[in-house]
């Protein structure tokens, strides 16, 4: 599920009509997702990329349009 959700990330990402909100919602999380406290405190870091990271992501790609999701679909399916 986490692939595919990147998968979408990065379409929605490059879309002519994504919304405006996107890229800094993306940017927060590779930043969320790169932050030093991952090294500083192992365990939280670890709560953190197999946990919280994939529920916001989820969140934010349930949040994209449905003409996005679509587009997505038709260019996966095309493969």
């Amino acid at each position: 599920m986490g692939r595919r959700d990147l998968s979408l990330l990065w379409f929605a990402l490059r879309h002519p009509n994504r919304p405006v909100w996107l890229l800094p919602v993306a940017l927060l999380l590779a930043f969320y997702a790169l932050e030093p406290l991952n090294l500083a405190m192992p365990l939280l870091g670890a709560i953190d990329d197999f946990v919280l990271l994939p529920l916001v992501l989820r969140l934010v790609v349930a949040m994209l349009p449905a003409e996005i999701h679509a587009g997505f679909l038709l260019k996966s399916s095309a493969r």
